[in-house]
């Protein structure tokens, strides 16, 4: 069963899709699962969709926001920022665990890229609630990145910032205040202790966070709780069927062994 959510908070409200396991009356495990930079709720090719509605057959609930000023949630993409995102996680997980058909016992969340920095940092805030932890080529190295693209960044580019307090990328307003706030985090340390199972999928081909971040994630981060799947030859977005079925078939096998044994 999938149905529309959404809740407000200091104001905002976000908007969602909830899936939920038909034919099952009591609570069940439940995953929140982070969409990536300047993505959505339902992310390229629909593989969030297509991951929520395979959790469900095997008995898993799931939530897909947008978050603010993404998707359909409150809000203009130039007043999101990296903290922002991490105060709407937070009320995520707050709304998860209000939801009556969920276990409370067993919450997981899976990040794609941006949001699998959400989701590390959360996963560490929330150690004690959150059971188990994928990660779909997490950006962990975001301020790396955004540093070295101001850095490269042209003229033109540079003197709109400066006028105006935005980047435009393909479309979108970024602003300066989500550079300065992002700069001055270390998503790695931010993401050390949570010590529970994790599940990295990477693709050795990922042009937007190289296959070498996730090595420094499992050498810096998580120590012998963490196991990697890599697809071979894989983009960012996993954006061939074949990878798109690895992806999601591994990750409901994580959570089918960790969220209900």
């Amino acid at each position: 069963m999938q149905k529309y959510v959404e809740f407000t908070y200091n104001g905002k409200t976000l908007r969602g899709m909830m899936h939920l396991p038909d034919g099952i009356h009591g609570k069940v495990p439940m995953v929140a699962i982070f969409h990536g930079f300047t993505g959505n709720k339902m992310e390229p090719h629909f593989i969030f969709v297509k991951l929520s509605r395979q959790l469900e057959k095997v008995g898993i609930g799931s939530v897909r926001f947008d978050f603010y000023g993404s998707g359909e949630s409150d809000g203009d993409f130039s007043e999101m920022t990296f903290s922002g995102e991490l105060e709407d996680a937070r009320q995520i997980i707050k709304f998860v665990k209000n939801e009556s058909m969920t276990d409370v016992e067993n919450i997981g969340i899976l990040g794609l890229s941006m949001g699998g920095a959400v989701a590390g940092v959360i996963a560490s805030e929330l150690r004690e609630e959150i059971k188990a932890l994928a990660l779909w080529a997490p950006a962990f190295n975001m301020p790396e990145l955004i540093l070295e693209q101001s850095k490269s960044a042209d003229e033109k580019m540079l003197g709109m910032l400066e006028r105006e307090g935005i980047i435009d990328i393909g479309g979108l307003a970024l602003s300066k205040e989500f550079i300065d706030d992002l700069i001055k985090l270390n998503i790695f340390e931010l993401s050390k202790g949570y010590d529970k199972p994790v599940l990295i999928v990477h693709g050795t081909e990922d042009a937007a966070v190289k296959y070498e971040v996730s090595d420094k994630i499992l050498e810096e981060v998580y120590k012998g709780n963490a196991k990697r799947i890599t697809i071979e030859g894989a983009d960012h977005t996993f954006n061939k069927l074949e990878w798109e079925k690895k992806a999601i078939e591994e990750s409901i096998n994580f959570f089918k062994e960790n969220l209900k044994g």
